[in-house]
């Protein structure tokens, strides 16, 4: 494939959801199988794949996407029984939660197999593993043959994409081809769990919510108990991607309050009106109907959907901050939704994309 310090003709080949044309997904097959970078949409976001077992290949995805080397990778499979083929071994567990919810958005880390090179772990002993459950990512892992490893297709530390048009805003000229399937349907990336740990601890909350996995493993450690565990204090190797106290940022500075209905709104507002004093363009990010709450100010809004619908917040909040930034806003402000169900997640994102803190409510200053 061309050379990384080369720019490259990106190819943005279009493919319904029933995976035809075939000639798209076998044209971005072969290039997996040369040792090129195809971007491919899955359920939750889009991702940047290469052949897991090459290394050369994978570290073109580094370069790609200007990630340091520390920050381990997922490797995607099409059927369970390749599981044996990228993991050392598989414990009783994982087999049933594989056959539980794959496809789907939960990774599970596991030990190394040989036939995975140490720079898809940053150097580690663990990997992530998962199915997609998107039609085009598993005609595509099934034309290539092989695992693929692959983050989500963004600039390092900037918002997911989870449209062909957000991967080229970031990754035109620097990968082979963009297989464009349409949105992704999740938004948020994949659920991290260590079934290596006892009891198995949630990495990185997402797709599969703590709700439903403590309906098959009752005393799975939920995030906030598993942050200690998610980097090896030995080597400081990190177990999963997402880890980073700032990480899916917009590139406009971005206000969240931990609160939720007229607290948060209250608080908003009075932030809102500082920053327009000061002459700052602020946009804000809303649950259906909240915007009233803010009448008469000159802000941008997107609402991201019902309050009780928090699967399609989460769906559209990546594009929502990516939409500001192409607004101009020098500020967004927001929200979290709670911590129950996909709650979580957007708690996680959004605490992330803040620089690992949130705003302190007036009564709290």
């Amino acid at each position: 494939m061309a050379d990384e310090r080369r720019p490259r003709q990106t190819r943005l080949l279009a493919v319904s959801l029933d995976g035809e044309p075939a000639s798209a997904i076998e044209e971005a097959a072969e290039i997996l199988r040369a040792g090129g970078l195809v971007a491919f949409p899955t359920e939750t976001v889009y991702g940047l794949g290469a052949n897991a077992c090459d290394a050369a290949a994978v570290a073109g995805i580094f370069a790609a996407k200007q990630r340091p080397l520390s920050d381990p990778l997922i490797v995607h499979i099409a059927a369970l029984d390749q599981l044996q083929t990228v993991a050392a071994s598989v414990p009783p567990i994982a087999q049933t939660l594989a056959e539980r919810f794959w496809p789907g958005p939960l990774t599970l880390i596991l030990p190394r197999g040989e036939a995975i090179p140490p720079i898809v772990a940053a150097g580690g002993e663990t990997i992530g593993v998962r199915m997609p459950n998107h039609p085009v990512a598993l005609a595509l892992l099934r034309a290539a043959a092989l695992p693929v490893a692959a983050p989500s297709a963004n600039r390092f530390m900037h918002t997911s994409p989870t449209t062909a048009a957000h991967v080229l805003a970031d990754l035109d000229g620097r990968i082979d081809c963009v297989l464009d399937g349409g949105p992704a349907h999740v938004g948020v990336e994949s659920t991290v769990l260590d079934v290596t740990a006892q009891p198995p601890r949630i990495l990185r909350p997402g797709g599969v919510t703590l709700e439903a996995l403590r309906a098959v493993i009752p005393d799975v450690v939920g995030p906030e108990a598993s942050a200690a565990s998610a980097t090896n204090p030995a080597s400081k190797v990190a177990r999963a991607p997402g880890q980073m106290e700032r990480h899916y940022a917009p590139q406009s500075r971005l206000l969240v309050f931990d609160a939720q209905g007229e607290p948060a709104l209250g608080a908003m507002r009075a932030e809102i009106e500082r920053a327009i004093a000061r002459g700052e363009r602020v946009g804000v990010l809303l649950a259906d109907g909240e915007e009233r709450a803010l009448a008469g100010l000159a802000i941008e809004v997107i609402q991201l959907g019902p309050i009780n619908d928090l699967a399609l917040i989460s769906r559209h909040l990546y594009a929502a901050l990516r939409e500001m930034d192409s607004r101009g806003v020098n500020l967004i402000i927001t929200h979290t939704f709670g911590t129950s169900g996909m709650g979580l997640a957007l708690w996680d994102r959004l605490r992330r994309a803040a620089g690992g803190q949130f705003q302190a409510l007036e009564d709290e200053q």
